[in-house]
């Protein structure tokens, strides 16, 4: 290699370089509770218990959805944190994750879905099938009132990852729902959950495909 094309080849990947640095930066200072895409959520209160419905169907791209088919085991886990308006850190998570495996000889997805209440095992004979069973939050126990300041706006910040590499958060979510219904309050010692920084910047390679957003907020 000619020295000039040695030097416009640091060049261009020292250009690289900076421009993935600066990426990085932005998507730091960006990814605040405002910044979050909003979607529409219907909440609604049981007693002073507050359950959520809302969808995550985008999650699942065409590319994803022809997977569903081939056999393989995917793993669709959603976390939703309740945040006060204008601070950063949770104060409660109610979380869900759906496990699908093609049957090749019955031809059928077998799902489990883990959340509040338990595990479901199903069998569906469509992705449409899988969709509504896993990429759907129906009357989701959210939080108890008690943890809510009366007067003052909360709002849920979603995190959905398709096939997310770490097992140990897969574990941390599964021991989080054999909690009772309700009992969803983050407390000193559930530090594993992070601020929301830590929490909804983007890191690449944890999941196949990551989906966040925030709800629009409630004030008890």
């Amino acid at each position: 290699m000619s020295r000039r094309a040695w030097t416009i080849a640091r060049a261009l990947a020292a250009l690289v370089i900076a421009l993935v640095a600066a990426r990085d930066a932005r998507a730091e200072q960006l990814l605040t509770p405002a910044d979050l895409p909003r979607r529409q959520a219907n909440f609604a209160w049981e007693k002073s218990l507050l359950r959520a419905s809302f969808s995550y169907r985008d999650v699942i791209d065409p590319a994803l959805a022809g997977k569903l088919a081939s056999g393989l085991p995917t793993v669709i886990a959603m976390r939703a944190y309740v945040l006060r308006d204008g601070e950063n850190d949770p104060i409660a998570l109610a979380v869900r994750t759906c496990r699908v495996v093609y049957d090749l000889w019955d031809e059928v997805y077998r799902v489990r879905v883990t959340g509040p209440g338990g595990e479901r095992d199903l069998a569906v004979i469509n992705v449409e099938g899988v969709l509504r069973q896993c990429a759907e939050a129906r009357d989701l126990p959210v939080v108890d009132r008690s943890l809510l300041r009366a007067g003052r706006p909360h709002f849920l910040g979603v995190i959905v990852d398709v096939n997310p590499v770490s097992p140990q958060m897969l574990e941390q979510m599964r021991r989080w729902v054999s909690r009772p219904t309700g009992s969803t309050g983050i407390g000193p010692s559930d530090a594993l959950f992070g601020s929301f920084v830590g929490l909804f910047v983007r890191t690449i390679g944890t999941s196949d495909k990551t989906l966040r957003f925030r709800t629009q907020t409630i004030t008890p």
